[in-house]
This record gives structure tokens, sequence and C-alpha cells, in this order.
């Protein structure tokens, strides 16, 4: 049976769903495609109808610069974002998993870190900082680093006052700390505005 376009590439964007999902929970050495696909609903033969091998900053359009920012940081510093592992920003949940890993797996990851941070440069340009590209790689590091930490303490005080602490210090440093944007959940994300 032969399907169109379209169908082709839902099956992708559910395959590309589970799969994101076992390795932000798992780490990317332990899953598998079999079990992807499984969970996809799919066979494992399946897997290579739409992909060769195994190996956005977004939520923002709309609002002005200062608003999708501070939504934005909000929403990366956020207990939700923190407990949701499975289907946040992958930057975060594999920075401790990659440097164990082959070069082609980190040079993908390095893509996707360079693509957050060319829309964070690009937010921060139109905020006004003519440092953007000095800026938008230390607070790329920062938000990382934050959730990070914050996913890694047992105490659930100090972590939430991990995040705290971060969103009042970033907003206070990019002149942000008086603006009231209203919060992104967790839902307002759609996969693809997501960073791959």
């Amino acid at each position: 049976m032969r399907y169109d376009a379209e169908h082709k590439e839902k099956t992708r964007a559910r395959v590309l769903k589970e799969a994101a999902k076992a390795i932000r929970a798992e780490g990317p050495h332990r899953v598998g495609v079999a079990g992807i696909m499984a969970k996809a609903g799919l066979t494992h033969g399946g897997f290579y109808a739409h992909f060769k091998s195994k190996d956005d900053f977004t939520a923002t359009e709309g609002f002005s610069p200062a608003d999708g920012m501070v939504r934005y940081i909000n929403f990366y510093l956020s207990r939700e974002h923190r407990d949701g592992r499975d289907t946040g920003c992958p930057v975060a949940a594999l920075a401790a998993d990659l440097p164990r890993l082959e070069d082609l797996a980190r040079a993908r990851y390095g893509q996707g870190v360079a693509r957050l941070t060319a829309k964070v440069q690009g937010q921060l340009a139109a905020l006004g900082h003519e440092d953007a590209a000095e800026i938008a790689p230390s607070l790329v590091s920062e938000i990382v680093g934050a959730l990070s930490l914050a996913r890694a303490v047992g105490e659930p005080d100090q972590s939430d006052h991990i995040l705290q602490a971060s969103r009042r210090a970033l907003k206070q440093r990019l002149g942000l700390a008086d603006i009231h944007a209203a919060d992104i959940q967790m839902a307002d994300i759609q996969p693809k505005d997501r960073v791959q």
C-alpha cells in the first residue's frame, strides 16, 4: 500500500517524538530502534523508510522582544520544564551524556546548541543588545547549567531556589527585571518548535 507524503511526514514525526522522549528519559546510549518503533506503533524495519541510520527557542513569536525573552527564561527555568525531562529541551537533557559518545553525536549536539544560541542571539539583538553575539552563548550556558543542576540535586527546595535565583539574575542582567510577561507552559511549546 502506498502512502502520501503527508502520511509519511506524520509517521516520521511520531517516531521522532518517541525517540526524543526515550533519549531524554534514558540517555542516548540506552535507546534502541526496536523500542522506539514499538512505542510509535510501528515495525522495526519501518524505521529505515524514514531514517538512514540510528546514528526553537520559540513560543516568542507574536510578542515584543522583551516579553518573548522573559517568557522563554520563565519557561526554561521552571519547575514544569525541570520535571519534564522527556518533553523538555534536549540540550539540557543530554549535556552530561554527550562527552562519552562518538564524534558524530557530539557534532549533531553542537549543531543543536548552535541553533539555540543563534535564536537567542537574534532575540537579544531585537532587544537592542549590540553585544548579542557575546551574550547569547553565555545565556544559553547559564540556562542549560541551571536547569541541569536543578534536576540533579535531591532537595526540592534547593532545586527550586536554583531555578528562581537564575531566572531573577538573568532577567536583571538583561534589563528585563520589570517585565511581567505571561509564563509559557510546556503545552505551549510544540514539538516542531523545540530545539532538536
